[in-house]
């Protein structure tokens, strides 16, 4: 099992590279650096949000693990 600070990191991580993503994804739809920016940051935070949830779930299901 992870522990919750490993989670988070990768979680954190993960949010990173996508933040870069949808800030580029951002402007290129809406031709604003600050729009984008602002759609990208929202993204990251529910995705972060979400992702931290969904690994902890995951942690604690032994389906498909060999010990």
């Amino acid at each position: 099992m992870e522990t919750r600070c490993r989670s988070l990191v990768k979680a954190v991580i993960w949010n990173m590279m996508g933040l870069c993503v949808m800030t580029l994804v951002g402007l290129i739809a809406t031709g604003s650096a600050a729009l984008g920016g602002t759609l990208a940051v929202v993204n990251t935070l529910i995705g972060l949000t979400l992702y931290v949830v969904y690994e902890r779930i995951w942690s604690g299901i032994r389906w498909g693990r060999h010990v």
